[in-house]
């Protein structure tokens, strides 16, 4: 059996404010930060250590790996950092509060930028500060790849490839895999995996720090997957 651990980051401080987030570089809570320790508190109980980790570049992402690599004794592992399993890119509604921009747009509206899976939110532009173009982390990246507000649909595109191409072929080498990343990536990386329509994957949701194991086949199609308690 092949085994795939995926853990949505803890609670972030804009989380915790309801805010958009996206590519916003927010840090954990005090919320956040308890949650990974009892991530790692709870692979530990079960014995589940992982070979290897991904996360992205954003730092509620890699401090949660690190609380969790720190609780289970597991700091060698190499870890290895991607912006294509960063979070949805939320556009111009970052750093904006939930509550306001329903008040200010509507529900529905809201609903539809939030929730569907084809629908990208308001773009910003290429001179707005928080077009990722501007920060050194992505200086290495084309910026006519790096995008000013993604739907679902295009973070799956972009998580995908990434999947396909180093996170698979190393657990066909029975690695067991850590993914410590987002809401959105990861929902990405469940669609795939269960084969979910559009539909059915709108309505997905991840709880903060709470690890989800898969047992994969050696066609690492999934044959269970269970959150730890």
């Amino acid at each position: 059996m092949y085994k795939l651990i995926l853990l949505r980051h803890g609670e972030s401080v804009w989380n915790s404010e309801n805010r958009f987030t996206g590519w916003m570089d927010v840090d954990l809570s005090p919320k956040g930060e308890k949650e990974a320790e009892m991530a790692g508190t709870l692979l530990k109980r079960y014995n589940i250590l992982y070979d290897l980790c991904y996360t992205s570049f954003l730092k509620r992402a890699i401090k949660t790996q690190f609380i969790v690599a720190e609780k289970v004794d597991r700091l060698w592992i190499p870890v290895v950092k991607s912006w294509r399993l960063n979070e949805r890119h939320y556009g111009a509604l970052q750093g904006l509060n939930k509550k306001e921009t329903a008040l200010e747009y509507g529900d529905e509206q809201v609903k539809t930028w939030r929730r569907s899976f084809d629908v990208r939110p308001p773009q910003i532009s290429l001179e707005d500060p928080r077009f990722p173009g501007f920060d050194p982390r992505y200086a290495q990246l084309d910026t006519a790849i790096l995008p000013q507000g993604e739907s679902l649909e295009d973070t799956v595109a972009r998580v995908l490839p990434y999947w396909q191409v180093e996170i698979a072929p190393q657990i066909a080498e029975r690695k067991t895999v850590l993914i410590a990343a987002h809401g959105n990536s990861l929902r990405a990386l469940i669609m795939h995996l269960e084969e979910l329509s559009p539909e059915k994957i709108i309505g997905v949701e991840i709880p903060t720090g709470t690890p989800l194991i898969y047992e994969l086949d050696k066609q690492l199609k999934p044959v269970t997957h269970y959150y730890l308690e």
